[in-house]
């Protein structure tokens, strides 16, 4: 691949890669975009195939931070990190402090927290080096709770969109995935009454949500065809795909997966299908809404994280207005709201201030 033309094209910033010969580290740290603030993003642990594979990632996912911490309003741009390996065999304190210390470099620039296949230890490890970062237990801790209260706030907002009422009390929601984030948002929707159909690979998970929640077990491929009022992909994204999107019978896809159009046709398609997609990365921002309180310095509030937090439920709705008024999709809709928030604060930034 040409990375400086990948770059290029979507106007990153900055790629910077990261080895310790001693410590088995090989990682990639992107940003992508600091106009609003420091580059915020996770870093995730994964076993890639190809070096490629782990920098098309690390760009994507970067990218997705940008649009995601512009449409929640917080002044933060867009980053991530990934680290290259098997999560089950590299871990070791040396490895994270040496990538702490690699953070730290970047002086501010980048500020990362907790992804997939990281713990809080992990993050403890690297908060040993370096200051830059958000999500730890003596912090905000945990974002889980809060990006599934974020996304069934906006599950409401689609709600309401499409049947004229936030209530969800009959409706049928279809939830792919229980892991840390979709458990939760399981939990919020049988409380408000709803129906549930439920897929994941870990048969206990099932088990659970079928003998505390009521819900209905149904097949990982099967999840798709069901009759329903809500899909919520809460997995793995790409999945709305030429394989998928046409067995979809559902009125609104709301989730936390990231990335779930896999390309940007399906979006396209779900508006000629009448199906009204909530973009993941506004409804799914309540993990880094937390977090805010740990930038700021001041002592978390989970009430304000809350209240901050149910404000994506007018974010969504802005979404739908703006996809009316301009006759776009939706994902595009979210697309314009954020780069328009960029673009007028990017204004400003022209205005010398010596510092």
């Amino acid at each position: 691949m040409g990375i400086f033309s990948e770059m290029e094209e979507y106007d990153y910033e900055q790629l910077v890669f990261c080895q310790d010969k001693s410590t088995g580290l090989k990682a990639i740290i992107a940003i992508h975009d600091t106009t609003l603030g420091p580059a915020l993003g996770g870093t995730r642990i994964y076993d890639y195939k190809t070096d490629e594979e782990a920098i098309i990632d690390a760009l994507r996912l970067a990218r997705g931070m940008t649009y995601k911490n512009a449409a929640a309003g917080l002044n933060l741009g867009g980053g991530k990190a990934v680290i290259i390996g098997d999560p089950k065999k590299i871990k070791s304190e040396a490895l994270f402090r040496a990538f702490g210390r690699f953070v730290e470099g970047l002086n501010g620039r980048y500020i990362t927290g907790e992804d997939m296949n990281m713990t809080q230890q992990d993050a403890a490890y690297i908060n040993c080096e370096t200051n830059y970062i958000v999500g730890l237990e003596t912090g905000s801790g945990n974002p889980s709770p809060m990006t599934a209260y974020g996304v069934f706030k906006g599950m409401q907002a689609a709600v309401n969109e499409v049947y004229g009422s936030d209530d969800l009390e009959g409706k049928t929601v279809a939830i792919q995935g229980l892991g840390a984030v979709g458990k939760l948002l399981a939990e919020l929707l049988h409380e408000a009454g709803a129906k549930l159909f439920v897929t994941t690979r870990d048969q206990a998970k099932i088990d659970k949500a079928v003998a505390e929640l009521g819900a209905t077990a149904v097949g990982q491929d099967e999840i798709y065809g069901i009759e329903c009022d809500v899909f919520s992909p809460c997995a793995i994204g790409a999945i709305i795909n030429d394989k998928t999107i046409e067995k979809l019978k559902c009125k609104i896809i709301a989730g936390s997966a990231n990335n779930q159009l896999a390309e940007a046709k399906h979006g396209d398609i779900l508006e000629e299908k009448g199906i009204l997609y909530v973009p993941d990365y506004v409804i799914n921002s309540g993990g880094v809404i937390n977090i805010i309180d740990d930038i700021s310095g001041r002592e978390y509030s989970k009430e304000n994280a809350m209240k901050n937090t149910a404000k994506i439920y007018d974010a969504c709705k802005k979404v739908f207005e703006i996809a009316n008024r301009h006759g776009i999709p939706t994902y595009r809709a979210a697309d314009k709201m954020a780069e328009d928030r960029i673009a007028s604060v990017g204004k400003i930034k022209t205005i010398y201030n010596r510092k």
